[in-house]
């Protein structure tokens, strides 16, 4: 997989992805240098998927009740063993509804078809304004904005949607718009062309951390 096509999540995305909070991983990656997330022209901290697993497993002896260094130490011995796999909804829930804000036709039947293959619900938006509106009326677990949507309205869309709703947004782009995208209030970041299975995988990520945690203030930076 190349570096562009991997997604990149904010703090609070990460932080409500593995039930814990900014400040924990903050102290992870200060005391045990457990992950080195890229930093935003802002100073916001940006994760890879890989940064995440990292997390993840540390997070999960820590839960057996293994001492955070000691649990450091197995994630040195473990290397670059395979990811943990993250767990998908039960199939007797209802079907997530998921937004998509996409200017070009032949993109959004794509998408809509791969994710209504992986058990979801899509409806369509063509701009920022109907966007908006279909979110207050339709509340969807996830909203999806092409950052290049009405000549770069996507990213000032993101801040609005943010403001609006606790709902978790992935921004997409063919242009590496992470840094904005994630200032905007974004929860994730992908860059297109989109890997199949890299575009579920964060969607399921980002629609089981919000639907297991509540938004946090902290979560921003």
């Amino acid at each position: 997989m190349s570096e562009d096509s991997r997604p990149i999540y904010g703090i609070g995305a990460a932080a409500r992805m593995l039930g814990m909070t900014p400040s924990t991983i903050r102290t992870w990656e200060e005391r045990y240098g457990v992950v080195s997330p890229h930093r935003s022209p802002g100073g916001r901290r940006l994760y890879s998927r890989e940064e995440v697993d990292r997390l993840r497993y540390m997070k999960m002896k820590v839960d057996e009740g293994i001492q955070p260094a000691d649990a450091h130490r197995l994630l040195a011995e473990r290397g670059s063993a395979s990811p943990l796999p993250v767990a998908r909804a039960a199939s007797d829930r209802p079907r997530p509804l998921i937004l998509l804000v996409e200017r070009d036709p032949y993109a959004t039947d794509l998408l809509e078809y791969f994710l209504r293959m992986d058990g979801y619900d899509i409806d369509v938006a063509t701009d920022a304004a109907e966007a908006e509106n279909k979110v207050l009326g339709l509340s969807p677990e996830l909203t999806i904005v092409e950052l290049l949507l009405s000549g770069g309205e996507g990213a000032h869309l993101c801040r609005r949607l943010k403001e609006r709703s606790a709902a978790p947004v992935l921004a997409v782009s063919t242009l590496d718009g992470r840094d904005a995208a994630l200032a905007a209030g974004a929860d994730a970041f992908l860059q297109k062309p989109l890997d199949p299975l890299v575009l579920t995988s964060t969607v399921r990520d980002l629609i089981r951390a919000s639907a297991l945690v509540e938004p946090d203030p902290e979560m921003r930076q």
